[in-house]
């Protein structure tokens, strides 16, 4: 069905990121629609594994403010122009992401997901740059658009090789093809 490419980044010296591109096989256009969605809310917390995880959302908060309550999904309101979503069980994940494919957010894991003031201060004035001073203190801190089929993890714990271990056990059975580039 998809082809999940997973592929280390040159973001200069300060930086390691890894990439995510979910691609359609015969065009290598982006993925997009409900089984993109599918195939993100599963790795999303496959990355994570037994750490906690959440969504940040940095711009049209009314909107994400509004889904999450008439879904019953909790959130939390931060630093003036943040929402963090805690983590989500697959199916609400699921919907939430297809709900704002078109939209930039980040998503982050590790121990402080309840406790980063300071973060959550930089996503409200910077949007994902915020995350460049602060993934060091995660397991990662990503940056989703998945409109463009794409999920770029900012990380010094994850290698290329590890994504791949993680996400290919819980995308297998959506007939989604992970590999390093060639």
């Amino acid at each position: 069905m998809f082809l999940l490419e997973v592929d280390p980044l040159d973001l200069g010296a300060d930086v390691k990121a890894i990439g995510l591109e979910l691609l359609e096989p015969g065009t290598r256009e982006p993925a997009r629609g409900p089984e993109a969605a599918r195939v993100w809310s599963r790795v999303l917390p496959s990355l994570a594994m037994a750490e906690l995880w959440a969504l940040d959302f940095f711009s049209h908060l009314d909107r994400v403010r509004d889904y999450c309550s008439q879904h019953g999904i909790a959130h939390r309101n931060s630093a003036g122009r943040c929402i963090v979503v805690p983590e989500l069980d697959p199916a609400p994940l699921e919907e939430l992401l297809l709900r704002f494919e078109k939209e930039t957010f980040g998503a982050r894991a590790g121990a402080r997901i309840d406790s980063d003031a300071e973060l959550e201060g930089e996503l409200s004035r910077r949007g994902a740059d915020g995350y460049h001073h602060a993934f060091a203190n995660y397991s990662f801190c990503a940056v989703c658009d998945f409109e463009n089929g794409a999920l770029t993890l900012l990380t010094n714990r994850l290698w290329a090789s590890e994504v791949v271990r993680r996400v290919t056990p819980v995308v297998r059975d959506l007939g989604v093809e992970v590999r390093l580039p060639v």
